[in-house]
């Protein structure tokens, strides 16, 4: 594990993905080195000759198990972990380290009939057309602003291009109290909304968008929060 950070895996992640699987079997003090960079862009190494600096502008993406067994909060098999285990293993990943996780998504067992579903989805080609077309409106969109992607978007340009109406406001307004958001959070919320929006190509962020890119950040309510429920009720 100590490899990942000595061998500077961010830095190499630059302008690309970084991918790390079993999320949580890497030791909580190597996940929470990423914080700064993932806010940042920039990885900066402190050693006796000095400082120095090296941009990792890259893409998280991870997967994790919600516990050792892999079943805690499974419909269909039992959890075979105590709760001193799920609360231990979960909490190897911070909820600062998580705040900075904008798309959280649960992937649930499979049943035997929707693996049998003979429904067409949509093409890797029809996706990578929408994608395109969402880079180039952005690109476009922020020609004078020095920036390229939603993504970059600063607390003021936030305010300049992901305005929302009455009905929006309403809802956000109600889910920063109800899931204890942070004001990172709510930066982030509108930053996903406003490219969901562009991938639907609209020039405006719709409830639908705004519903969507909240559910995104539930994930860590369902499953860290439980645990402090669980840990309150046992006490």
């Amino acid at each position: 594990m100590e490899k990942f950070h000595n061998l500077g895996e961010i830095s190499l992640a630059h302008l690309g993905v970084l991918y790390l699987d079993e999320f949580l079997e890497f030791k909580s003090s190597v996940l929470d080195l990423m914080r700064s960079p993932l806010e940042s862009g920039v990885i900066t190494l402190n050693r006796v000759f000095g400082n120095i600096s090296y941009p990792c502008n890259f893409m998280l993406v991870a997967s994790m198990n919600p516990c050792p067994c892999g079943y805690y909060g499974s419909k269909l098999r039992e959890c075979t972990c105590s709760f001193e285990q799920v609360t231990k293993y979960q909490n190897r990943c911070s909820g600062p380290l998580l705040d900075r996780i904008d798309i959280q998504v649960e992937v649930s067992n499979i049943s035997y009939e929707t693996l049998k579903e003979t429904r067409k989805a949509e093409s890797s080609a029809q996706i990578k057309e929408r994608v395109t077309k969402a880079r180039l409106l952005q690109k476009s969109r922020y020609k004078e602003d020095n920036i390229y992607t939603n993504s970059q978007l600063t607390p003021s340009l936030i305010v300049k291009y992901c305005k929302l109406d009455s009905s929006c406001e309403k809802l956000l307004s109600s889910t920063f109290q109800r899931l204890n958001l942070t004001a990172r959070a709510y930066n982030r919320i509108l930053k996903l909304a406003r490219t969901i929006a562009d991938l639907d190509e609209s020039e405006n962020i719709e409830m639908k968008h705004l519903a969507e890119a909240i559910q995104y950040r539930s994930l860590d309510k369902k499953y860290w929060r439980s645990s402090y429920v669980s840990k309150s009720r046992n006490r």
